[in-house]
């Protein structure tokens, strides 16, 4: 398993990283929203090992990345003017699109559908690698590099934490959950991913029976889409397209997590550290007294860009501290905080009664 280093790829590693994806490898790579798992995705052995790396169900789909300029028709039977032009104004950018997917296209990224999701991210090792990878015309199926359900990662350090990956660059692993180093060929380094929260999703594949549906919130807004094409997207149906990170239970730390409101927090910290539960705290706004009494703390930013950045390496980090329980401050409820709060709320999915369990111990 080799690993880079430089912020900026240079032309040789970008090289040597795409022959390992035309071979059926895996490379781990940083995009704008969070670092990707790559690989063919017109190679169905090769995604195959995605989902075995990743122990990510099989019903589950993945999204393909395309360099910039990629011709959409190759992978689509339909793509309505809308698309096209909400392509135009967010990529390359953390929008990913679900159109008909083109039936030569293997439907081992849609998780059997008929449709695919698309996206063009605008990390520059994003697009070097996917204009080096088959000269710029293939697709890499990129879910982010971490196990299933767990915190995605934002940085490479939190790849190779997730997969027990060796510092050095020597192929070794360590701990239950290594990925094999035949499995992952390489981890290209690309810093933190600027936007910190995956793609916004919207399912443009039933717009002349449907219109826009939003399938999953992001750093693009509803309202942004509306802008573009006239139209808000609607909430999802039940008829609407698997996509990825929709799961009720996604994002989660292995430390039990919950969220509180304000008050509910300064109800409830006291009733913990009476009974020397340790607490990790993240919020935006958390009193000087709530953090002197907390095992450890993170105050994100109170703006919903800010707090993405900074959200899942918040997570990770005070998963890794020791602590009993992570209590999230709630964040605020209004559109622009749309995306975080999903990703929260897929987070805590599953918490209730954590903290009266741990209250009674």
């Amino acid at each position: 398993m080799k690993q880079h280093h430089a912020a900026v790829a240079d032309a040789a590693v970008i090289a040597e990283a795409a022959a390992i994806l035309e071979e059926g490898g895996l490379v781990a790579f940083p995009t704008e929203t969070v670092y990707g798992l790559g690989a063919d995705a017109e190679n169905p052995a090769a995604v195959a090992r995605i989902y075995e790396a990743k122990g990510r169900p099989h019903d589950h789909p993945v999204i393909v990345h395309l360099a910039p300029g990629a011709d959409l028709d190759y992978w689509t039977t339909d793509v309505p003017e809308e698309a096209r032009q909400l392509a135009q104004a967010f990529w390359p950018g953390p929008l990913t699109l679900i159109l008909k997917r083109n039936p030569q296209i293997p439907d081992a990224v849609s998780a059997g559908q008929d449709s695919v999701g698309m996206r063009c991210p605008s990390h520059p090792v994003a697009i070097a690698l996917l204009q080096a990878f088959k000269g710029g015309k293939g697709g890499l199926a990129a879910p982010s590099a971490n196990k299933f359900g767990n915190v995605s990662p934002t940085t490479a350090q939190h790849v190779r934490d997730e997969f027990g990956l060796d510092e050095h660059d020597d192929g070794a692993i360590n701990g239950d959950d290594a990925c094999s180093a035949a499995e992952l060929g390489m981890v290209l380094e690309g810093g933190s991913s600027e936007v910190g929260i995956e793609s916004t999703i919207v399912d443009m594949s039933r717009l002349a029976t449907h219109g826009p549906v939003l399938l999953r919130p992001g750093h693009i807004s509803a309202q942004q889409i509306a802008d573009v094409i006239g139209m808000l997207p609607a909430a999802p149906d039940q008829a609407a397209p698997r996509a990825s990170g929709t799961l009720e239970s996604h994002y989660a730390p292995r430390t039990p997590v919950t969220m509180l409101s304000a008050d509910a927090l300064a109800d409830t910290l006291p009733k913990l550290q009476a009974k020397a539960i340790k607490v990790a705290l993240i919020g935006h706004a958390l009193p000087a007294d709530w953090t002197a009494s907390a095992h450890a703390q993170r105050v994100l930013p109170a703006d919903p860009a800010g707090y993405a950045y900074g959200l899942y390496a918040a997570l990770r980090d005070m998963d890794q501290g020791g602590a009993d329980l992570i209590l999230v401050e709630t964040p605020p409820q209004d559109h622009a905080w749309a995306g975080v709060n999903d990703r929260l709320r897929r987070s805590v999915f599953g918490s209730a009664g954590v903290i009266d369990a741990l209250l009674q111990k």
